[in-house]
């Protein structure tokens, strides 16, 4: 089964190539136009280049794709970039996979009219937020563009959610005598060096979702998230946080027996370790139930605009939505492909339990809360 490794990136919801790619810096944006002379780096729709087959045949044409930080093992990313590879033949290079969503933005804005820029952006909400408001991405809306919830999409198609989960806790049954099910759970000091983190929440999506599910946990709000650095000061204080980041390796090893980290991943670390001999159990805490989503977006001068127009179409079709699910994730799409009969009952089936609807920050509000995270964490917060 899928271990998947700690990516990093950003935000959103509550429930009420192992190295660089040498590619060539000379260079801008590709011949994006199709067989009757449309241009794909202006198109908002499939339709407006003549339809989905007309955008394949310009990607064709470019032959490559350029992304960042997109680890094969997160979300199934290796299917879903081995599917599109095979249905198009277009080559999918993939630089610094266990990048965060501040390196995406880097890339785009210090390599811009290179040919080495990424053409897409897998970013945390809040992230694709702030690339929207900085003027870095294309408006392009997919064909399943309008199922996507309101408040998962910018309504010109700057960016669109894509998938996400929730914030868990895994944990070593055999290592922790009794799991923690619920924040408060994790002050006793039964958990002392045995909780973690997958990063700094700053830049790592699951650390911000924890601290804003902690927050929700101890009386915060979306308005404030105050109250969730403060229980991982007090966890660091009492030394129950632990001094390293969770990953396979280190819950393999032992020193992280408590991770709290997205639904998707943990879940995908239960099947993994079996063999391993390690009982890895996943709940969504009780008192602080925080979804996530991650977001799919366009640079506006991506070297290759044809090939990144049909990545979203393939990414947002019932096939790609499928796939995300077979990785554990949620899709964007799930309650529209539901109500459709195109949704894979047998992987939703496995997904792990959360009743009622998430609801989602403003953009204020997440903005705000970024914030709050960049000038308070450190010092005792830190790990």
């Amino acid at each position: 089964m899928t271990v998947f490794p700690p990516r990093t990136a950003v935000l959103t919801g509550v429930l009420a190539i192992p190295a660089a790619l040498a590619l060539s810096a000379c260079g801008g944006a590709s011949d994006a136009n199709t067989a009757d002379g449309k241009n794909a780096a202006t198109a908002t729709t499939a339709e407006a280049l003549g339809g989905v087959d007309a955008l394949a045949e310009a990607a064709k044409k470019e032959g490559t794709l350029h992304a960042i930080a997109l680890p094969r093992d997160w979300a199934n990313y290796g299917a879903l970039i081995d599917g599109f590879t095979k249905k198009y033949g277009i080559k999918v290079e993939v630089e610094n996979p266990k990048g965060a969503s501040q390196d995406e933005i880097k890339a785009v804005t210090s390599r811009k009219d290179q040919g080495n820029a990424p053409d897409v952006l897998d970013l945390g909400s809040s992230f694709a937020q702030s690339a929207a408001q900085q003027g870095l991405l294309a408006p392009y809306m997919v064909a399943g563009f309008a199922d996507i919830p309101d408040v998962q999409r910018d309504s010109i198609g700057r960016w669109a959610n894509d998938y996400g989960g929730y914030i868990s806790f895994g944990c070593d049954a055999k290592r922790v005598q009794t799991c923690p099910t619920s924040f408060k759970d994790l002050l006793q000091p039964q958990y002392k060096g045995k909780v973690a983190l997958n990063g700094d929440p700053t830049t790592s999506g699951s650390a911000f979702g924890a601290v804003y599910a902690a927050a929700l946990a101890r009386g915060g709000s979306f308005e404030d998230i105050q109250p969730g650095i403060d229980f991982f000061t007090k966890l660091k204080k009492d030394g129950i946080l632990a001094p390293v980041k969770s990953t396979a390796t280190t819950i393999a090893k032992g020193r992280t027996p408590i991770s709290i980290d997205w639904d998707y991943l943990n879940a995908g670390y239960t099947d993994a370790f079996k063999s391993k001999g390690i009982d890895w159990k996943v709940t969504v805490p009780s008192d602080g139930k925080f979804s996530q989503y991650y977001s799919q977006a366009i640079n506006k001068d991506a070297p290759h605009p044809a090939a990144a127009r049909l990545w979203q179409e393939y990414l947002y079709s019932p096939e790609g939505q499928n796939l995300r699910l077979k990785g554990f994730a949620r899709p964007a799409l799930m309650d529209a492909m539901k109500k459709d009969g195109k949704l894979d009952k047998t992987a939703a089936a496995k997904l792990p339990k959360v009743s009622g609807t998430p609801s989602f920050p403003t953009e204020t509000q997440q903005s705000n809360a970024k914030l709050a995270i960049t000038q308070s964490w450190g010092g005792s917060a830190s790990q």
